[in-house]
C-alpha cells in the first residue's frame, strides 16, 4: 500500500550500505512480489541488500522472514595453481545446511526463494575479489521453469551486482533434468541466449549417464563424488569415469570432479585427464568468504 512504499522510499535515504532489518526485508520483499521491483531505487534493488541474520531464539517458515547466506568454496586446476571458479552454496541464516535452509520454506514458496536467493550470491561475490572468475549457482530446474521470466531475473540481478552473464554458471542435478525435460528445454535455450551457461552437478548418480549429453550439451559435467570415493581402489568407479572423460573430451565438455578428499583420488583423476577438481583436498566452504586453497603434491602413478 502507498503507506509501505513511502516508508520504503524513505529508507532508501539512509544509503547504500545500510543493513536492512526483518520489517523493511518483509516490505520489499512483499512490493516486488506485487511487481514493484523495478520502481525500487537501485539502494534497494535485491542485488544490492545486505542481510544481517535475526537474533533469537525464532524459526521463521516462510519466505518473507527467510534470509540466507552463501558459502563458496573453490574448483581448482592444481596443475597450474589456480583457482578456476567458485560455487556459491546456499546456508541458512546461521549457517546451516541447505537441508536446514529449505525446511525452513515452506513448499508453495520454494522454487521462488530458491531462484531468488541468488541475489544474495550475486551480491556477495560483488564484494570479494572473484575478478574475472566464474561464480556457480545451483537451481532446481522447476524454479527456473515456473518463473514467468527466471533468465531475465537472473539477467538483472547479476547485472546489477557487477557480474557478466558468461562469469555465471548454472548448476542443475542429472535426475531433476531428466524428469522435466521438456520444460527445461526452453529455459536452456534462453540461458545460452543470454550469455550463461549450464554445468550437470552430480553426474553419475543417476541412471541416464552418457544419454543425457545426447540430448543437450552442457557446458561443464561433475562427477558426482560418490563415484569420486576411493576411485583409486575401485576398477569399476575407474571404467565409469574413464568412460565419461573421454565422452567429453569428443564433446568439447569440461569435467569437474567433486568431492576430492584425499591425494590418491586426486592423483587417479588427473591421470585419466580430468583437469579441475573440487573438495576439501583442496578447499573447504567458506562462509560469505573465500576460504584457503591448499595445493598438495601430486605422487607418481607407480606410488598409487
Amino acid at each position: 500500500n502507498d503507506a509501505a512504499v513511502e516508508e520504503i522510499l524513505r529508507f532508501s535515504t539512509f544509503g547504500e550500505t545500510e543493513p536492512i532489518n526483518d520489517r523493511m526485508f518483509r516490505l520489499i520483499s512483499a512490493f516486488i512480489a506485487d511487481g514493484g521491483r523495478y520502481c525500487l531505487p537501485e539502494s534497494l534493488q535485491p542485488s544490492r541488500w545486505s542481510m544481517t541474520p535475526a537474533v533469537g531464539n525464532a524459526s521463521p517458515r516462510n519466505l518473507t522472514d527467510q534470509p540466507c547466506q552463501f558459502a563458496l568454496q573453490a574448483i581448482v586446476e592444481p596443475a597450474k595453481r589456480r583457482v578456476s571458479s567458485f560455487e556459491a552454496l546456499i546456508r541458512s541464516p546461521t549457517g546451516g545446511s541447505p537441508v536446514e535452509m529449505f525446511a525452513a520454506i515452506a513448499a508453495e514458496d520454494r522454487y521462488r526463494f530458491d531462484l531468488e536467493s541468488k541475489a544474495f550470491a550475486f551480491s556477495l561475490a560483488a564484494r570479494l575479489p572473484l575478478g574475472k572468475q566464474q561464480l556457480a549457482v545451483n537451481l532446481l530446474p522447476g524454479s527456473l521453469y515456473n518463473h514467468p521470466d527466471a533468465v531475465g531475473w537472473l539477467m538483472d540481478n547479476l547485472l546489477a551486482a557487477g557480474l557478466r552473464p558468461e562469469q555465471v554458471l548454472i548448476e542443475v542435478t542429472e535426475t531433476e533434468v531428466i524428469s522435466c525435460f521438456d520444460q527445461f528445454r526452453k529455459v536452456l535455450k534462453a540461458l545460452r541466449v543470454a550469455g550463461m551457461k549450464l554445468a550437470i552437478d552430480d553426474f553419475g548418480a543417476g541412471y541416464s549417464g552418457l544419454s543425457l549429453l545426447t540430448r543437450f550439451q552442457p557446458a561443464k559435467i561433475k562427477v558426482d563424488a560418490e563415484l569420486v570415493r576411493d576411485i583409486h581402489i575401485s576398477g569399476t568407479k575407474q571404467a565409469i569415469v574413464a568412460s565419461v572423460v573421454r565422452c567429453c573430451e569428443d564433446l568439447g565438455i569440461t569435467v569437474v570432479a567433486e568431492g576430492v578428499e584425499t591425494i590418491e583420488e586426486w592423483c587417479w583423476l588427473q591421470s585419466v585427464g580430468i583437469r579441475l577438481f573440487q573438495g576439501f583436498l583442496f578447499s573447504r566452504p567458506c562462509l560469505n568468504g573465500i576460504g584457503e586453497i591448499c595445493w598438495p603434491v601430486a605422487r607418481q602413478a607407480t606410488d598409487l
